[in-house]
């Protein structure tokens, strides 16, 4: 079997960009490490929500370990940073954040985890970071060089199928989800990636009770009321039952399901 790790930028972001990979891979009996560059600090949390004294970030940090349980992590590691903000904010100057970081001294603290865990598969993200936030391009930066430094030739760039949201987005009555525009600025949509350019699609439909579950464990960010959760089982099943990614060095045309086919 084979030892995948799972590159995020944030609590929360494993649930929602690999949480069906993960489970599915470790059902199939391969070892599956989870890697967060930062704490989340900057995330947003209603008013009210933590008691007196916790932090956000010991908040999210907990929800992390709930999460990674639930997607059945073999082990959980972070890099260390701090969360950068969104693009354009005051947060992205702060010395310790990952957007601040020296690219090659991040990188080594991942290639150093790659290189304990003998990786046979790491996953970034694409390189705009599938929506334009610092810590999420950061990760694609520093996930491609600690590949490079420690010898991981089997990468995947976790993003979403643009055209698949457009279509959705269109579909939105069919989903009993009126509240969503059926085709207002669908074309305007840049998150993601090209559906042509996608290698690789693993179809997670067995595993998304516990995707949802991890997302759940998330609770200071995606509510039960959230977009997320709040969507018509069928919609969920539509908008998440296929995980996409782009597999670095892959030929044009490749279409894969699997990340571990001849790892």
């Amino acid at each position: 079997m084979a030892t995948a790790v799972f590159f995020h930028a944030h609590p929360d972001d494993e649930a929602i960009a690999t949480g069906g990979t993960m489970a599915k891979a470790r059902a199939a009996g391969h070892r599956v490490v989870l890697v967060t560059a930062t704490g989340g600090e900057h995330g947003e949390v209603d008013d009210g929500f933590l008691p007196p004294g916790e932090t956000l970030a010991q908040r999210r940090a907990n929800e992390l370990v709930d999460a990674a349980e639930v997607l059945g992590c073999h082990r959980l590691a972070w890099l260390g940073y701090v969360d950068s903000g969104m693009m354009g904010t005051a947060e992205n100057d702060h010395p310790d954040s990952l957007w601040q970081a020296d690219l090659d001294e991040a990188a080594g603290r991942l290639a150093d985890i790659l290189r304990e865990e003998g990786a046979d598969v790491l996953t970034v993200y694409d390189e705009n970071g599938n929506y334009g936030h610092p810590d999420h391009i950061q990760v694609h930066r520093v996930g491609v060089r600690a590949a490079e430094m420690a010898g991981v030739s089997r990468v995947y760039e976790a993003t979403v199928d643009r055209d698949h949201i457009r279509g959705l987005m269109q579909r939105a009555a069919e989903f009993g989800m009126q509240d969503l525009p059926e085709t207002e600025g669908v074309d305007d949509i840049t998150m993601g990636t090209p559906g042509e350019l996608i290698t690789t699609r693993v179809d997670v439909r067995n595993f998304l009770d516990v995707k949802r579950r991890a997302m759940q464990a998330h609770a200071s960010q995606i509510a039960e009321t959230s977009f997320f959760l709040a969507m018509p089982p069928d919609a969920f099943e539509a908008t998440w039952g296929i995980e996409c990614y782009i597999r670095r060095g892959a030929e044009p045309g490749t279409d894969d399901d699997d990340l571990f086919a001849d790892a």
